[in-house]
């Protein structure tokens, strides 16, 4: 049965629950099953060029599913591998996102919601410390959010932010990989929102202006200087 999903990709049988077969999705796929590969690579496995392949991953990179890496291997120019991104990973299912539902559930039933509070408090110190490291030597806020939006990109939130024309910035995440556990228990967002304007300082001002688990298809932050 490897083999023949590895010598036909195009026919190889998703995870349950993935099922769309867009060129996209296809390599998403490959990516997933056989990891860094090239694009000569990809379009082999694909029954396509390895141009055709490329102008996909570009197309992939762009929404921060997949990343290149220069890679050495004896003399000649390095090879660029392709792999998948923590937003890229996302797409597939992954039963964690139960489990931890489960799990949530399990503390507020058994433990009380005090003790649940106790939990996401022990995330945000230990999140908020490792952002705080990570900001060393930032002192604009332009620099905290360019950090800050790294950071949670690295966590598969799929960050960015940008200068809005009424002089404040917009911080954005297009998705939200602890979704199924916020919505089960919005301290999470409550807490997340507190190390933003703990990392950002008393200076500054943040607010949630959409929501993804009320219904948006993003989570925005408005933020502006006081003084």
């Amino acid at each position: 049965m490897a083999r023949d999903t590895e010598t036909n990709p195009q026919n190889s049988t998703p995870s349950a629950g993935y099922t769309t077969r867009s060129a996209g999705d296809r390599i998403l796929m490959q990516l997933k099953m056989h990891g860094g590969l090239t694009a000569a690579e990809l379009g082999k496995r694909l029954g396509t060029t390895g141009e055709a392949a490329r102008q996909q991953l570009a197309r992939l990179a762009e929404t921060g599913l997949v990343e290149p890496e220069s890679r050495r291997s004896g003399v000649g120019r390095p090879r660029q591998v392709w792999s998948l991104t923590p937003a890229g990973e996302a797409r597939f299912p992954d039963t964690h996102a139960t489990l931890t539902v489960e799990l949530l559930e399990s503390i507020r039933a058994e433990l009380g919601e005090a003790a649940l509070e106790t939990v996401i408090a022990a995330r945000e110190r230990r999140t908020g410390g490792l952002y705080r490291t990570a900001m060393e030597g930032c002192d604009s806020l332009d620099e905290k959010l360019a950090v800050l939006t790294r950071l949670r990109s690295a966590e598969g939130y799929m960050a960015d932010w940008y200068a809005a024309e009424d002089g404040t910035r917009r911080f954005v995440e297009h998705h939200c990989p602890i979704c199924a556990a916020a919505t089960a228990c919005q301290g999470f967002c409550r807490s997340e929102l507190a190390i933003f304007r703990q990392l950002l300082g008393p200076s500054v001002d943040i607010r949630r202006d959409e929501h993804i688990v009320k219904g948006s298809r993003r989570c925005t932050y408005v933020v502006s200087e006081t003084r």
